[in-house]
């Protein structure tokens, strides 16, 4: 699966940043932001904040950059997003041990990584146990794949083309989209209060070929997953068949993508 596809890490997270930030991420940050409540003049936490795009958006709540902090254990990922926001206080660390003082934050926020983590509950612990009594926790995660068939197709396209190691890469992100899994995990984490909320939003791709890259240039590197240029065009022809009932006229890949919001206050 090696080839000409191998980029740098910091390439990874600038296609991370150029491909999926505005085609999954970055409608969320919002919605993630106003569910933490932030008022201006607090200190929130980014949690697993990739390249930044909530950070950035819930800085813009917090009336400064210099009263948010961001935590991310891939060096690459703070890398990009320092260059685009300097004052934000980047922090290389993981979620299961942040590197914090305890009751720390009004407000602590995390989109689309607590599935990665190892342990989910430890990372919810640590994050109720920066935020201040009264502060609030809101983390957002992917719907399963049940609910998104364009993500579900691709992935099986994938465990064609390639193998099902890099099927499940991509079926990873969907993997706590269940409302019980997420009561459960948040019960584990001493969080007894949890409100768990659906939401939808819409992925748009400009065609079959840049959600393909979106993945192929900026997830899979990070997982050791790398495809010669022969099954990269393998993949995208086939994708271009499966992924037809969510073309637009315009050639244009779009669909709707469900989202849990959990949200909590620290009593």
């Amino acid at each position: 699966m090696t080839g000409q596809h191998t980029p740098a890490p910091e390439s990874v997270a600038r296609a991370y940043e150029q491909r999926l930030v505005p085609a999954l991420f970055e409608e969320w940050a919002p919605r993630v932001g106003a569910a933490a409540e932030i008022l201006p003049g607090q200190r929130v936490l980014d949690v697993a904040c990739g390249t930044g795009i909530l950070a950035r958006t819930v800085a813009r709540c917090t009336g400064s950059d210099s009263l948010v902090s961001a935590v991310d254990l891939n060096p690459a990922m703070l890398t990009v997003g320092r260059e685009r926001s300097p004052e934000i206080d980047w922090r290389e660390g993981p979620a299961e041990d942040l590197p914090f003082d305890d009751a720390l934050f009004d407000a602590v926020v995390s989109q689309f990584g607590l599935m990665f983590f190892p342990s989910p509950e430890s990372a919810l612990e640590e994050m109720m146990r920066v935020l201040k009594p009264g502060g609030h926790l809101a983390v957002a995660v992917f719907g399963s794949l049940d609910s998104l068939p364009a993500y579900a197709a691709i992935a099986d396209v994938y465990e064609r083309q390639v193998n099902k190691a890099v099927g499940d890469a991509l079926r990873l992100p969907f993997s706590m989209g269940d409302t019980r899994k997420l009561a459960s995990c948040c019960t584990a984490a001493g969080i007894d209060t949890a409100d768990i909320t659906p939401h939808e939003g819409r992925a748009y791709f400009a065609d079959t070929r840049e959600m393909v890259l979106a993945d192929v240039e900026g997830w899979f590197p990070f997982a050791e997953i790398h495809l010669d240029d022969q099954t990269l065009e393998a993949v995208i022809d086939e994708a271009e068949k499966v992924l037809a009932p969510f073309r637009t006229e315009q050639g244009g890949i779009t669909f709707p993508v469900p989202v849990y919001i959990i949200a909590a206050t620290k009593t």
